[in-house]
């Protein structure tokens, strides 16, 4: 299957999907859940991973809103603990999370309703998990907790085209890579840019989908955004060196930083960057989930010019002088060596 590239560059070769294995040498409790609803309608679980502020939010937002005007059902479900990711959709306002509802709901002896949590606007269905304060919790934990009681609300049974499910990259325990342990979802997509923090973090998650396809997994990463693109192309390279698509690219200019900074959405259809989400949309619905190949991290580094990430300075080793201070004078040992019989 070809992808129409638009303002993106050429899909690449597709790869092994790893249908049909049975998962064996799976972790214990690491139990595959039913990837799609049990409905007529075919949905895709997509989650999104990226490294902290590197505009997965944005790009959801405005991805969700177009695929809702071109007639897709869309649920986007924020799996951020700072509960940002439906906030650009909503103009600013900040919906309740369900961690923090469920909360109050069990303290008052009510249950959860799905009007508590899940709300809409121009066709998009949003809400967020939430995630304990700092030093009060864990957010993968969290994470655990939040998709529990989204079961308990029936989410296998929901009727949607797409299930978005926008996770940070940068932290590394087990609540975040619950669609990629679990099977949770079919397609990974990582949001980067042309800097190394970022890249990093899309060859950590690129390892994680390639860990868990040796262990009998399904889960693929359908392709890269770059946001922000000045151009530069590490991003680009990236993105061939691990062998997956790049999907779309969203330019690093001023007015969709200030739009996106008073919460507007960018994406609409007729807009000036209309035709770019309507292409990531396409892009990302035919997308075909890969078996990426992670870099090592030199390889990583090799993607920037060495004077960009300092690989000109040589390690130089310490000395037990260097961590005694210069008063050092070496002590005779009291241990006793025997000569070889």
């Amino acid at each position: 299957m070809t992808i129409p590239t638009g303002q993106t560059s050429p899909v690449l070769a597709q790869r092994d999907l790893g249908e049909g294995q049975s998962g064996a040498g799976r972790p214990q409790g690491a139990a595959v859940a039913a990837p799609t609803p049990l409905t007529g309608r075919q949905t895709q679980i997509i989650a999104i991973y990226g490294k902290g502020g590197i505009g997965k939010s944005f790009t959801l937002a405005n991805l969700s809103y177009m695929m809702a005007q071109q007639g897709k059902k869309v649920l986007l479900i924020g799996c951020d603990p700072k509960s940002d990711t439906t906030t650009l959709l909503f103009g600013g306002r900040a919906c309740p999370t369900i961690i923090e509802t469920s909360s109050k709901k069990k303290a008052a002896g009510e249950p959860v309703r799905i009007g508590d949590v899940c709300f809409k606007r121009d066709g998009v269905y949003a809400m967020e998990l939430g995630g304990p304060e700092v030093g009060r919790g864990c957010g993968g934990r969290g994470i655990i907790h939040g998709f529990e009681l989204l079961d308990s609300l029936g989410f296998h049974e929901w009727d949607f085209d797409y299930v978005l499910l926008d996770f940070l990259g940068d932290v590394v325990c087990g609540g975040f890579g619950l669609p990629i342990a679990r099977d949770l979802c079919q397609k990974v997509i990582v949001v980067g840019s042309n800097d190394l923090q970022s890249l990093y973090v899309a060859n950590n998650v690129c390892s994680a989908v390639d860990y868990f396809r040796n262990l009998g997994g399904n889960v693929g990463v359908a392709g890269m955004v770059i946001n922000k693109d000045d151009g530069t192309g590490e991003a680009q390279a990236f993105a061939q060196a691990v062998g997956i698509p790049v999907l779309g690219c969203i330019p690093a200019n001023e007015e969709i930083r200030r739009k996106s900074a008073s919460y507007q959405i960018v994406g609409a259809p007729g807009s000036t960057w209309g035709p770019l989400f309507e292409a990531l949309a396409l892009n990302v619905e035919q997308s075909i989930p890969q078996r990426p190949t992670p870099l090592s991290p030199e390889g990583l580094l090799d993607l920037f010019k060495a004077d960009d990430v300092g690989r000109h300075v040589v390690l130089e080793p310490a000395t037990i002088e260097d961590m005694r201070g210069k008063a050092y004078a070496p002590k005779p040992s009291l241990e006793v060596i025997y000569d070889d019989a």
